[in-house]
């Protein structure tokens, strides 16, 4: 036919792809490629219904293209992704593009064809290198949790010897002569550094989601209307707080203090990065059932290897001496521990947005009155306090002592149930370590409370992973003081405990 030998020409054997002409459902032509792809001769080919070279896959598109063949006007009728079978019949992905052209013998599609298996895996390579990287990040991610659980348990149990001491001398020194006040002026530095440092343990715990939840359900919006002034004087009068709060969104089962703080340290991380001022941007909103929390700012963004690394603690572009590289950390930590996801996109000179996605659909419990300030002095009641670290064993003992309280004081667990044993009074109350060598506190908790049930149980804990639940939240029944704790946070957390 004269149009077969035109079309044939140089230029349709040097495509690329594999072309294939058909008519009325029949392959009339096909180029040299098409014989490579599909492993059939042009003779064998030519004159065969193109459903020779289809899959079941592709034969449920074939009525569809057809109808478009025969009433589309000419010009391309659009790609497909499907699959296609050899001679010999095996299978491969193809993308396939159809254009309908009129020639002097008719009305012909010509099909361009394109094998693209070296794409899909390629893709599919990529995609298993993601999954692979974010499968190394997070066991990374969880390693550095682990230490650094282990160095808040240590580093709270010193906090607490050295706040309590620097609180028994500023006592004594305001007590005594105007002489001493320079001696109260200089442990009240020492309160300041201690607390900086309860802070630093706090975002640690975070981080390695080994801080304790207590999570409650929560207006999301209400709390960011409820800590704007907060979050205004975090950012500076340099920067402007855009709110855009999405109204009816259902309430979130978070802890309120984490949220707060995962607000601030994400205003904080804006403020360093808009040192010449900018915008930043809160907004809620719904996806599906999950509530959006996005931050935005307009500062000087991220560049991609930064990025990268933007979730792992310690991590730090800041030449401050202040910053810890633990921002971001704590709020992975807090999200996660949360059941929600965080995610985060910059780039250079455009700024950066953050978005937390959580879990919906928590009932909001009915607002109560606050209540009246608890009274923290003792009664004469007997406590039995087992600590391993002395200095703190110590000061705790010493605290309680002095509000009237008798107090029997343990090292350990073995301890406590022999000084327990011995006693012939009534043991009101358990003030346990969480974790100590050789016995664990809930393991020393259930075998006093086996013999003297009606003994309550406070533990204290700057790690209290072995009496928390899967998701960090406290064990029914259980009641925990954190560390590093004040004298009247362990006073009020003791006979609250007592009189409940």
């Amino acid at each position: 036919m004269e149009w077969s030998e035109e079309l044939a020409g140089g230029l349709l054997q040097a495509a690329p792809d594999a072309i294939l002409v058909i008519d009325a459902g029949r392959i009339v032509l096909i180029n040299e490629r098409a014989e490579q792809l599909y492993g059939w001769r042009r003779a064998e080919l030519e004159g065969q219904t193109v459903e020779v070279l289809l899959t079941d896959h592709a034969r449920t598109l074939l009525a569809e293209r057809k109808r478009l063949m025969q009433e589309s006007s000419p010009g391309s009728i659009g790609t497909v992704c499907t699959t296609a079978r050899r001679k010999d019949g095996t299978e491969f992905p193809c993308e396939s593009s159809t254009t309908i052209i009129v020639t002097p013998q008719g009305r012909l599609a010509v099909a361009v064809v394109r094998d693209i298996t070296e794409r899909l895996n390629a893709e599919t390579e990529k995609a298993r290198l993601r999954a692979e990287a974010q499968a190394h990040r997070s066991q990374r991610l969880e390693s550095l949790g682990q230490l650094a659980g282990g160095i808040a348990h240590d580093f709270n149990n010193m906090l607490g010897v050295i706040l309590n001491y620097a609180n028994f001398v500023i006592e004594e020194a305001e007590s005594a002569d105007p002489d001493a006040s320079m001696i109260a002026a200089d442990a009240k530095q020492v309160v300041k550094a201690g607390q900086r440092g309860t802070d630093l343990t706090h975002q640690l715990l975070a981080f390695a989601r080994r801080e304790v939840v207590r999570p409650m359900p929560l207006d999301l919006n209400a709390l960011i209307a409820g800590v704007r002034e907060l979050i205004c004087r975090t950012l500076g009068d340099h920067i402007r707080l855009i709110l855009r709060l999405e109204p009816g969104l259902p309430a979130v089962n978070c802890d309120p203090a984490q949220i707060e703080q995962l607000l601030v340290h994400l205003a904080l991380n804006a403020r360093d990065a808009m040192p010449a001022g900018g915008n930043v941007v809160i907004d809620t909103g719904r996806l599906d059932d999950e509530v959006r929390l996005r931050i935005t700012d307009t500062g000087r963004g991220m560049p991609t290897d930064v990025l990268e690394r933007a979730f792992e603690p310690f991590y730090t572009t800041k030449g401050s001496p202040e910053s810890t590289g633990l921002g971001l950390a704590t709020v992975y930590g807090i999200v996660t521990q949360a059941g929600g996801e965080v995610g985060i996109t910059s780039e250079v000179g455009l700024g950066t947005t953050v978005t937390v996605l959580l879990p919906g659909g928590a009932e909001l419990a009915p607002e109560e009155d606050p209540a009246e300030r608890p009274e923290t002095g003792g009664r004469g009641e007997t406590l039995l306090v087992v600590e391993d670290e002395d200095a703190l064993r110590d000061v705790a003992g010493r605290i309680l002592t002095g509000a009237g309280y008798r107090v029997i004081c343990a090292e350990g667990g073995p301890q406590a149930l022999d000084l327990a044993g011995r006693h012939d009074g009534e043991i009101d109350l358990l003030v346990s370590d969480v974790v100590m060598p050789g016995m664990l506190g809930n393991e020393l908790a259930e075998r006093l409370t086996g013999v003297r049930p009606g003994t309550r149980v406070l533990y204290m804990s700057g790690y209290a992973h072995p009496v928390l639940a899967s998701e960090g939240t406290l064990q029914e029944g259980v009641t925990l003081l954190e560390k590093p704790f004040t004298a009247t946070d362990l006073l009020t957390a003791v006979r609250k405990r007592l009189d409940n």
